[in-house]
């Protein structure tokens, strides 16, 4: 057996070899052919070689960026340069001698050159090179070797790259250098390797920005490749598959498996089949120069290489856990997890323009992944009163459910005591956000009220009996109907929701939850609990879209009325009118009474008397059906004040009143229909 120190002495050994045979990886020359050529021998070609043997004099500067500047007019050259945060400050002005020597060579006239190698960048213009400035110039360095699973392999690498990029853009100002590396574990075990690089005297916004422009290239340069670099002019990035940095001390090595998970597919691009440099631009009279990828190695040093990372990535990977104490069973969906970083960099910051507004949960904000993609993130309060409990119920339920009427969760953050949920971006909000407002009330037609009914109905059947287990809601409302760009609705906050196994149909709550006003009475008051408790919320929102009402009270005049009590008095009296909106168009009067009559038999007070989900979306798609006449809802009031409602349910009320017994009376005739349409 190979003692440590011995392997310890060849990790060295490699280390040194490497450094003395291996060359540079990746060289390029961009020459921007914008503007007029300088002539040989010309004011300005003295000015160039003047400041470009001036760029590296300053032997103070140890930290990899140089700058200067030389000459007056039209003839004052600017030049800069740039390298790795790892090279030492002996190969960094190596690197940048040599790349002098191969953009004078490559472009012997243009005022305006960029290139360099794999290390370091060097950059000389007859305008000013600092600061942050965007521009079509892109530099593409690709590897020669596919990648077997591109999915999974890029999911992995832009995790990667975005934490850098965070790290990066934060680094101490005090080390004048943003630069960061780290790797993480891809497919089939396999490490990926990357760093990323911001010129120090960009602000973190700029830096943001600027390497976010760079990943945005991977489709363009790299798709399917297992390595491959992209150059601009105040920033970089690179990986590969294999270590090409020298360690640091904060060089971060994360576990980010990419087993389940499900990244976007890539744009379509075209791939080369060997390692080349390609440069956009604004002029078409722009080139580059390729250079072949050379790595000459030989074989005794190139199998010590290989025990060397072998045996410190075994030593060095680690999992990546989160710091919360939650149970196993969260891990099952832990390759949805998403780093606190990235979520700070989607959100910039958890910034208030990025607020979309605030549940029961905590604040929304929307966010902006790497791959472009609009997510609104839900941030738990710790004031909110819900905990990892109902965090991990959340998770784990919407992990499982998959339908156009349910909202579609992307993942979650459990880091820094921080609990957050990552779901698809629906720009239209919640449906109470278009109901209860004046203005946007015209906006929704009977049809898109009608579409909007017909998917929340889909949606909860869906619950109740196609997802395995069953699940009821609990907390069923129109805030927790979120709109997408088409208006469909989708079903929003499973917080607060309960499986049922598939004997059950009934079951005490430990713990009433949910909204006042949407809670059916036997939950409200025995806190027992099935899926007829989500029917009874259903039948409250049909009855809020039809009248465009709120169910907690309005005034009526003189009066404040509560919606369910308002709607039985007029459906009784036969003025149905009274209770649709003004703003709906009256031709579809018969479709809105129908849907009335539909909501007041989800909001009857006794469980046996509603319907189940199957029977409402019967009741929707199959006109012929009779719908029975509805009992008397729970909740009825008769012109009380506002003050003197508060919560009905709390009340007991367990016989019918005597007006509703003389109405049973009337419909007995119809009381077949109503067993063989609700099946228990």
């Amino acid at each position: 057996m190979v003692s440590r120190r011995v392997l310890s002495f060849l990790c060295l050994l490699v280390t040194l070899i490497s450094q003395a045979i291996a060359k540079p990886q990746y060289q390029y020359a961009v020459c921007i052919t914008e503007g007029e050529d300088y002539a040989p021998n010309s004011t300005y070609h003295t000015n160039l070689k003047t400041v470009l043997s001036r760029l590296t004099s300053n032997t103070q500067i140890d930290y990899g960026f140089y700058n200067a500047t030389y000459g007056q007019d039209s003839d004052r050259v600017y030049a800069s340069g740039i390298c790795r945060g790892d090279v030492t400050p002996h190969a960094c002005l190596t690197c940048l001698n040599n790349s002098t020597s191969l953009l004078l060579k490559q472009c012997p006239h243009q005022k305006r050159v960029a290139g360099g190698y794999d290390e370091c960048m060097l950059h000389y213009s007859n305008r000013s090179v600092l600061g942050y400035y965007d521009s079509d110039f892109r530099v593409y360095l690709q590897s020669k070797n596919n990648v077997a699973d591109w999915n999974k392999y890029s999911y992995v690498l832009n995790k990667l790259l975005s934490r850098l990029r965070v790290k990066a853009s934060t680094a101490d100002p005090n080390l004048n250098r943003k630069y960061a590396s780290g790797n993480a574990t891809g497919p089939n075990s396999k490490t990926i390797y990357a760093n990323v690089q911001c010129d120090p005297d960009l602000t973190v916004a700029q830096c943001n920005d600027c390497l976010d422009g760079a990943f945005s290239e991977i489709p363009n340069c790299c798709d399917n490749m297992s390595g491959g670099m992209v150059i601009k002019f105040s920033c970089n990035f690179r990986y590969e598959n294999y270590s090409f940095y020298k360690p640091t001390p904060d060089t971060l090595t994360l576990q980010l498996s990419p087993q389940g998970a499900s990244p976007p597919s890539p744009a379509p691009s075209t791939t080369a089949n060997s390692s080349e440099s390609t440069y956009h631009g604004k002029s078409n009279k722009s080139k580059a120069v390729i250079a072949k990828y050379v790595v000459p190695i030989v074989v005794f040093a190139g199998l010590l290489i290989f025990i060397c990372i072998y045996l410190r990535v075994r030593k060095r990977t680690k999992h990546f856990k989160s710091e919360a104490k939650v149970d196993d069973e969260i891990k099952e969906v832990e390759s949805s997890q998403f780093d606190f970083d990235t979520i700070i960099v989607a959100t910039n910051n958890f910034s208030v323009a990025n607020k979309l507004g605030r549940g029961g949960f905590g604040p929304v904000y929307k966010g902006m992944l790497f791959n472009k993609q609009e997510v609104a993130i839900k941030r738990l309060s710790s004031y909110s009163g819900q905990g990892d409990i109902e965090f991990k119920n959340e998770v784990l339920l919407m992990s499982r459910l998959q339908h156009r009427n349910l909202v579609r969760l992307l993942g979650f953050c459990i880091e820094r005591e921080e609990r957050l949920l990552v779901y698809e971006f629906l720009p239209n909000k919640s449906l109470d956000n278009f109901l209860f407002d004046p203005m946007k009330r015209a906006h929704l037609d009977w049809k898109k009220r009608y579409k909007i009914i017909e998917g929340i109905a889909h949606g909860l059947l869906y619950l109740h009996e196609d997802s395995q287990p069953r699940i009821v809601h609990r907390d069923l409302k129109s805030s927790n109907i979120l709109l997408d760009a088409d208006m469909n609705p989708k079903i929003s906050d499973f917080g607060l929701a309960r499986l049922f196994v598939a004997d059950e149909t009934q079951i005490k709550a430990s713990k009433i939850a949910g909204t006042y006003g949407y809670m059916a009475p036997e939950y409200a008051r025995h806190g027992k609990l099935s899926t007829k408790l989500d029917v009874f919320s259903f039948g409250v929102i049909i009855l809020e879209i039809v009248s465009g009402q709120k169910n907690n009270g309005f005034r009526n005049g003189e009066n404040v009325e509560h919606l369910l009590s308002f709607a039985w008095k007029n459906w009784r009296k036969g003025t149905a009118a009274n209770i649709i909106d003004p703003t709906l168009n009256n031709a579809f009067r018969d479709e809105i009474v129908r849907c009335i009559h539909i909501g007041l038999l989800c909001v009857q007070e006794k469980v046996a008397d509603r319907p189940t989900m199957a029977s409402v979306v019967l009741m929707f798609d199959s006109h012929s059906f009779a719908v029975p006449i509805p009992w008397q809802p729970a909740y009825f009031m008769n012109n009380r004040s506002l003050s003197d409602i508060k919560f009905s349910g709390c009340s007991s009320v367990e016989t019918r009143s005597k007006e509703q017994k003389s109405d049973s009376a009337d419909a007995s005739a119809n009381e077949a229909s109503i067993s063989s349409l609700y099946p228990r």
